[in-house]
């Protein structure tokens, strides 16, 4: 059965005389700030009452509803549950270091998870040899894969390491693995790494890939790790779903 969000906040007709006056709140937001909070009184998995019953409680159209809904499911607050829709569960929470992403999910409680889709040898062009410090048209490893979490797609990222560097990995590593202790059990240290984070839409063939809305916001990482003598080992370009992932940071005030 639907688990419906209590009378006292689903009766209230929106908008609301203060709140939409001069007509200036689309009532839209109206609804889904009141969905919100209905939404914080419930667990995990509840189902919520159908568009009809949201829009007659509410006092507004069906499409008013609808687009409150999608906006949520946007944010990550909803989900499809069949022909319903849920409360999502919480955001994975993933941490600015220099850990991997295995380390991150797995501190979450879940299985992290790697779909190899691409593992080859490519030239660099100017733009990957400017970040990696080797001459363009040198050699590049590229690795692409699926970022699972409990077997659910939530990321694509594609790695690029110098060939010269690492000529044993694509004979020796398992890409279902953490590179990340591949290459520190190789020997390899980490010291620094430069990130930019934006929001961006996937390509079609992204969408295709991680299995998501083309309207979907995505979280976009591009990273270039340094070892202790200030040497690139990588450059990696992380793309996460927006509804799913969020990302945190310690800061500290500059010396």
């Amino acid at each position: 059965m639907p688990v419906k969000p209590p009378a006292s906040r689903l009766h209230e007709t929106v908008p609301r005389e203060d709140a939409a006056r001069d007509g200036a709140t689309p009532k839209y937001f109206l609804v889904k700030s009141e969905l919100s909070t209905v939404i914080d009184g419930l667990s995990e998995g509840a189902i919520l009452p159908t568009e009809r019953d949201l829009a007659q409680r509410f006092g507004v159209a069906r499409m008013t509803v609808r687009q409150a809904i999608r906006e949520l499911r946007l944010e990550g607050r909803l989900e499809r549950n069949g022909r319903s829709t849920a409360v999502a569960g919480p955001k994975l929470v993933q941490p600015l270091t220099l850990g991997s992403y295995t380390e991150g999910v797995r501190q979450q409680g879940l299985t992290p998870g790697r779909r190899p889709i691409t593992f080859e040898e490519i030239p660099a062009d100017e733009a990957l040899a400017g970040h990696l410090h080797i001459a363009a048209g040198a050699t590049v490893l590229h690795l692409e894969r699926l970022l699972l979490a409990d077997n659910q797609r939530v990321g694509l990222e594609n790695t690029y390491l110098p060939a010269s560097r690492f000529p044993a990995l694509m004979d020796e590593f398992d890409p279902t693995t953490s590179l990340y202790a591949y290459l520190h059990a190789s020997g390899v240290v980490f010291a620094e790494a430069d990130e930019r984070i934006e929001t961006v839409l996937a390509s079609p063939r992204e969408v295709r890939l991680i299995g998501t809305s083309p309207a979907l916001p995505m979280l976009l990482l591009n990273r270039v790790t340094r070892d202790p003598s200030g040497h690139p080992v990588e450059r990696v370009r992380s793309l996460f779903r927006g509804d799913r992932f969020s990302f945190t940071a310690r800061l500290r005030p500059e010396s």
